[in-house]
């Protein structure tokens, strides 16, 4: 009998002491669900055009600036037909890089309400329905290829097509392949940097595309450490791959970059083949390389989540650009 009621008192006990974290815990899921759900807003037709053009990220637009690179590097700038082509290519490229990003948001919409600030975009937060998402998707990308066939050329238009292929397998699946998504992504920014010299038939150089191709690693390499960094634990939850990265990894693939990248602009600049005067163009190596160390800085502090913000908002990185396209610019002028 004494053995039946100590054992009574011992489950008693058990029970009192478990209820609190049992009920700690049920509070903490019931309060992530109702944070998760608060993200969602109730549909308002009022509301689906600004979603819309906020989901298509007009800020995200000055990366498709890259289109000038070709032309510019090759000092064909100054030709109006050229900036003519250049310019329809960018209007291009904004909107199939606005499709990927309906389509990104529509399949990764579960992930994004469970980011501390991806949850308030306009898909995951019920301000964009799916299916409208999914619809402009493919008229952007239709609309994309279609005008790059009847206003450019058939070199633009499968350039582009690669561009919105190989997105779209990143989406739908390769994102979550190790050192594959790196690629893909940074294929996305070399794609912008030779669909401008596509679209006016200039020759590109062999160290032209090195160089792009590597400054782009080096800013994508910089942007998932960042991410890393700034979501810590929970950096999984937001990007699953990010769990299986690790930040000395990251940090190697950005800084290996950065050199590869410095190495292959002395050599481009160095290059005799160009029109370009090569004494003034050795000179934007200074420039280039500071700009170089200065993006950097804010990669080491894993702040250099979002790009354009970084390139955008430093004064002294703005400066250095501003510096350095002077002095290229006079290098062009004194080759003609």
């Amino acid at each position: 009998m004494a053995e039946a009621t100590l054992e009574s008192g011992t489950a008693t006990a058990t029970a009192t002491a478990t209820a609190p974290e049992i009920t700690a815990a049920t509070e903490v899921r019931a309060a992530v669900e109702v944070d998760t759900a608060s993200a969602v807003r109730p549909f308002r037709l009022k509301a689906l055009p600004g979603g819309l053009i906020r989901n298509a990220r007009p800020r995200q637009w000055v990366k498709n600036v890259l289109v000038l690179a070709a032309p510019g590097a090759a000092g064909m700038l100054t030709h109006t037909a050229v900036l003519r082509q250049v310019g329809i290519v960018f209007v291009l490229f904004c909107a199939a890089a606005s499709a990927i990003y309906f389509l990104n948001d529509a399949m990764d919409v579960e992930a994004d309400r469970a980011h501390p600030t991806k949850r308030h975009r306009p898909i995951a937060s019920g301000v964009v329905p799916l299916p409208v998402a999914y619809l402009c998707a493919a008229l952007l990308a239709g609309g994309a290829i279609t005008g790059a066939l009847l206003l450019c050329n058939t070199p633009t238009a499968i350039a582009l097509g690669c561009y919105l292929v190989m997105q779209f397998l990143y989406c739908t699946g390769l994102k979550h392949v190790l050192v594959v998504d790196l690629a893909f992504v940074t294929s996305g920014f070399l794609i912008r940097a030779m669909i401008g010299g596509l679209a006016a038939q200039i020759q590109l150089s062999q160290w032209f595309l090195i160089t792009t191709g590597f400054a782009a690693l080096f800013m994508v390499g910089a942007k998932r450490y960042s991410e890393l960094v700034s979501m810590g634990d929970k950096a999984a939850s937001s990007r699953k791959l990010l769990g299986e990265y690790s930040d000395s990894y990251l940090r190697f693939v950005w800084q290996a970059s950065a050199a590869v990248t410095v190495l292959s602009y002395c050599l481009w600049s160095s290059d005799h083949s160009t029109g370009a005067d090569t004494a003034l163009r050795q000179i934007t190596v200074l420039p280039f390389v500071f700009a170089i160390l200065r993006y950097a800085v804010f990669a080491d502090r894993g702040a250099a989540e979002a790009p354009e913000n970084v390139v955008l908002k430093d004064r002294p990185l703005l400066l250095l650009g501003a510096i350095w396209a002077c002095l290229y610019g006079f290098s062009v002028l004194g080759a003609v």
